[in-house]
């Protein structure tokens, strides 16, 4: 049985070496660890046992952040909780030894145990992760703590320490996504700004019904949303600020038009399209002086422009050579090269927070795709297909995407989807009716 799933694991590329001891002799061995980059068929089964508490007050409390936990690591598709139907050893005691060998037997590989406390209006839960067949711990415990109204951060907290410990990548649910909410006939839509977690929960308006807006961009800290709006009847690239709602043009009142905004890394510019004389170009403005500066001149529309994570290099959609296709230029709008070789159309670059990977929509035989190629156009992959994806927003960590589906007919409509960078784990982001254009927030603080 334990050769059969080494070789198993190994396909899946799971870096689990010390199974292919007999249990009990792990001790010694690298950690448990799951490579993602090569998509994994079988996720890695874990015990999430309901959270201890010593405050009957607490139980609902300890159940419902272990819930949402045992959400996080399922909805990524790297892990499957095991139900507790199935476990042998009761867990009474954070600090109580693991009897590993029950837990071995119900193939359970990682084991996830919490303790819940209070203090005033403060939850904390405490935390130990194991690795079973290693029979050791992975890394210390720890302590996150929130307010009551707070508890579902303190369950995503936990649930991005879990798996950074065993995938060595960051975390992505504690976060928030800033997207469109729609609503009406398909052919009268109203769209207004909402934000939500991660998950969908926790959703909130930003603005009114009958705002029509498209495209909204959160910055690096969270605390504006810039976005286009046709509130004056044209396409104008507009500032909020997230806890006031105050909102305010970011362009001059010519008349002219501007749209799809992107933030600069810093958050202290906004790079956007600008159309003027029946040419779009590429500017950037500084929010702080008022300085705008032109980044391509061309007589073609450039537009959808992201600047790389370091701020050195930005990456559009331009029709230049004739169809829609990605370029990258340097920040200054120097050295433009064109990336996008493949058949059909290319559109919405996004550039991954990691730096190595650019997330795009093609169009090609009817059919459109949400897709991923290096920053010189290098080894493009296409995620997903369908009558119309679009609009990708990468998750925090580079390894996650969220973007919008369409479905056709006078009955269909916009729906988020997550899919990750193999391709493998395409899931409906639950949000109630229809949404579009998701941007997806880092981690909070």
């Amino acid at each position: 049985m334990w050769r059969a799933l080494i070789t198993a694991l190994a396909t899946l590329g799971l870096a689990l070496p010390a199974l292919a001891q007999e249990p009990g002799q792990g001790q010694g061995r690298g950690p448990l660890r799951i490579e993602i980059t090569e998509g994994v068929t079988e996720p890695v089964p874990i015990a999430v046992p309901d959270f201890l508490t010593e405050d009957p007050q607490l139980a609902e409390f300890a159940a419902k952040i272990a819930g949402v936990v045992r959400a996080d690591l399922a909805g990524s598709g790297l892990f499957r909780p095991i139900p507790a139907t199935a476990f042998i050893s009761p867990i009474t005691s954070l600090d109580s030894p693991v009897e590993y060998r029950d837990w071995q037997a119900i193939n359970a590989q990682a084991l996830l145990t919490g303790k819940v406390l209070a203090k005033g209006d403060q939850l904390s839960v405490q935390f130990r992760l194991f690795d079973i067949f290693a029979e050791a711990p992975l890394g210390e415990g720890l302590q996150f703590t929130a307010s009551e109204n707070s508890w579902r951060r303190l369950a995503h907290k936990l649930a991005d320490a879990v798996y950074s410990r065993i995938t060595g990548e960051g975390g992505y649910f504690d976060s928030r996504v800033v997207f469109v909410a729609e609503s009406g006939p398909k052919d009268a839509r109203d769209k207004r700004l909402a934000i939500m977690d991660y998950d969908g929960a926790n959703l909130s308006y930003l603005t009114q019904p009958g705002d029509l807006v498209l495209a909204p961009r959160i910055s690096a800290d969270g605390a504006r949303v810039v976005y286009t709006s046709y509130a004056t009847g044209r396409p104008r690239v507009t500032l909020m600020e997230t806890d006031t709602l105050q909102t305010r043009l970011i362009e001059d009142p010519s008349g002219a038009m501007s749209f799809s905004p992107r933030f600069t890394p810093d958050g202290k510019g906004v790079l956007y399209s600008y159309a003027s004389r029946g040419n779009t170009d590429l500017y950037q403005l500084d929010l702080t002086s008022g300085k705008r500066t032109r980044l391509t001149q061309a007589p073609s529309i450039e537009t959808a422009p992201s600047f790389a994570p370091d701020g050195s290099r930005i990456v559009f959609e331009s029709d230049r050579s004739g169809s829609q296709q990605l370029y990258v230029m340097q920040a200054d709008g120097s050295d433009i090269q064109r990336i996008s070789f493949g058949p059909g159309q290319y559109g919405s670059p996004v550039w991954s927070p990691k730096g190595d990977l650019i997330a795009f929509t093609k169009q090609h035989r009817g059919r459109f795709h949400i897709g991923v190629m290096r920053p010189d156009g290098s080894e493009e992959r296409l995620l997903t297909a369908s009558f119309l994806d679009e609009g990708p927003s990468w998750a925090p960590n580079g390894r996650v995407l969220m973007f919008t589906r369409e479905t056709p007919g006078p009955a269909g409509g916009a729906q988020l989807f997550t899919v990750d960078i193999t391709g493998r784990n395409l899931r409906p982001v639950p949000v109630f009716g229809a949404a579009s254009d998701p941007a997806w927030s880092p981690l909070l603080e």
